[in-house]
């Protein structure tokens, strides 16, 4: 199988690292990538936006099958394109992903399908905000109706901050807070199977303790040893197999990744949003522990037979992954600098540890930062323990001037499971 992967960070990094392992994948191409993909596929120039191009690179690659990563070009249609021309496509249509490309739209599906959800309103002017504000109080959960690359969401018990992010959206979506942790699960759907994968949690803020502004991902984790056993099926029974099934009834089939990010509240399991595509960081802890080839899931997918597929198997580890940013990340980031150490990793880490590109781009024999979020380490362990020492000892072989990254990745998890099992 040949396969084209569409997207440029670290969760096509991942994907395209699991494909390469995939003794299924006789060839493996990436638009545009980055530096880090560039030593598992070959790379070619791309506008991800553009559903002919795509389609023309699908083409002359001989691609029996594309996969789209980001969001954008989901939602730009690129999927159907590809899809139209006769090559079999890992990703939802234009209009499927309004899932993602549209809050408002994600909250008629919920209400359509009955999926448990936040309380919400869809405000179009400052009186409207104003008033749902008031409706709900502190904490503030602000919300634009578009995509807005992981950075659209507000949560602040400042009102002036809550009114001035309103008032910066054309449409926005103001929701009741929802109490209890957060858990991100992944379904590889065909419109009509869903096969979820194992959840894992994500850190959205910048800094240690959950404090600073939102980003879009600074670490993950998986497995969640505190998690009910029972989360997996009960968010299968009330949450993705009633909106896949919603989605169809709507003539819009889902066909892709469906990604259910939920909180677990003192009311039950809450969807907090859905998204289109494979999450970013959360992509690379839960493939690393996934021991299905994961081209001929992908595959079955985009063709309709994931009935057809055996259980899929997974690896009993555990993974951390810790994502190195730039300076002044999440704001403007600097870019342009000089990362060191990649070597030092690949020689004394791996296998157990590696170091996964998202905003990288090779200046003649140099690898530079190219973006905000610039590294994703990501480490296995038979434990959460080990998973995070292996993660950040890699972490502190790399050198990029200015950088940052969170110290607490698992750090609560980790210790909660240890204090079990040594009790």
């Amino acid at each position: 199988m040949k396969v084209l992967v569409i997207g440029g960070g670290a969760r096509e990094h991942a994907l395209c690292r699991s494909l390469s392992l995939d003794s299924d994948v006789t060839a493996l191409h990436c638009a545009p990538g980055n530096a880090g993909i560039g030593e598992v596929a070959e790379l070619h120039p791309v506008d991800a936006l553009d559903g002919a191009a795509v389609t023309a690179l699908a083409r002359e690659t001989g691609a029996d099958l594309v996969v789209v990563g980001p969001e954008a070009p989901l939602v730009a249609g690129v999927a159907d394109a590809v899809r139209e021309a006769g090559v079999p496509v890992f990703g939802p249509s234009g209009e499927a992903a309004q899932i993602e490309g549209s809050k408002a739209f994600a909250k008629a599906v919920m209400a359509a399908a009955q999926v448990p959800t936040a309380r919400s309103y869809v405000c179009t002017d400052a009186d409207e905000v104003a008033e749902a504000l008031d409706a709900f109080g502190a904490p503030y959960v602000v919300k634009d109706d578009g995509l807005a690359a992981g950075k659209g969401v507000v949560v602040t018990d400042d009102l002036a901050v809550a009114t001035a992010h309103a008032a910066g959206c054309d449409r926005v979506v103001i929701e009741e807070f929802l109490d209890g942790p957060e858990v991100s699960l992944f379904a590889i759907t065909d419109g009509v199977t869903v096969l979820p994968l194992q959840p894992a949690q994500d850190f959205k803020r910048a800094l240690d303790g959950d404090q600073g502004p939102n980003t879009g991902g600074m670490g993950a984790y998986s497995p969640l040893p505190w998690a009910d056993p029972k989360l997996v099926d009960e968010v299968m029974e009330t949450v993705l197999q009633p909106t896949v099934d919603e989605m169809r009834r709507r003539g819009t089939p889902f066909s892709g990744l469906l990604y259910a990010g939920l909180a677990i509240t003192s009311r039950g399991v809450r969807v907090i949003e859905f998204n289109a595509r494979f999450g970013d960081p959360e992509t690379q802890v839960v493939l690393a522990r996934l021991k299905t080839p994961l081209a001929g899931v992908l595959l079955a997918a985009a063709n309709g037979t994931l009935d057809d597929l055996p259980p899929l198997r997974w690896r009993e580890e555990s993974a951390v992954t810790v994502v190195v940013a730039s300076h002044n990340y999440p704001g403007t980031p600097r870019t342009g600098d000089r990362i060191t150490g990649l070597d030092a990793v690949a020689a004394e880490d791996a296998p157990h540890a590696y170091v996964l590109h998202a905003g990288t781009r090779r200046d003649g024999e140099a690898v530079v930062s190219a973006g905000g979020r610039v590294l994703s380490v990501t480490a296995t362990g038979e434990d959460l323990t080990q998973a995070r020492e292996r993660a950040y000892a890699a972490v502190g072989r790399i050198g990029l001037d200015g950088s940052q990254y969170r110290t607490d990745i698992a750090a609560k998890a980790a210790a909660e499971a240890a204090e079990v099992a040594g009790a």
